[in-house]
């Protein structure tokens, strides 16, 4: 794919950018360049490549997720919690509807 100076416009147009005709003729060689780059990368042989999500193994430490009913480490205070809240509603805090 070639870039000329009008997709250069385009591109620039559809990102919000301002750009003059003498940095669109700029730009465009320099845009050129980097889809032929990655052009090469889709030349390359990774039929025997795993996908990964990180450049390290990276495994996490899970826990059980089990309520603790101790108040002083949390949980099994609700009622307390909701006293102190200006408006609730089935045990749960009730706040202004922010999306129309």
């Amino acid at each position: 794919m070639s870039v000329d100076t009008a997709t250069v416009k385009k591109i620039a147009s559809l990102a919000r950018i301002a750009i003059t005709e003498e940095d669109a003729t700029r730009i465009a060689p320099e845009l050129d360049n980097i889809l032929h780059w990655i052009e090469q990368l889709g030349e390359v042989d990774t039929s025997g490549v795993e996908p990964m999500t990180a450049v390290i193994p990276n495994h996490l430490r899970l826990r059980d997720d089990v309520v603790n009913a101790d108040p002083l480490t949390g949980g099994g205070i609700r009622e307390a919690l909701m006293a102190n809240a200006p408006q609730a509603e089935h045990g749960f805090f009730t706040v202004p509807k922010v999306i129309e």
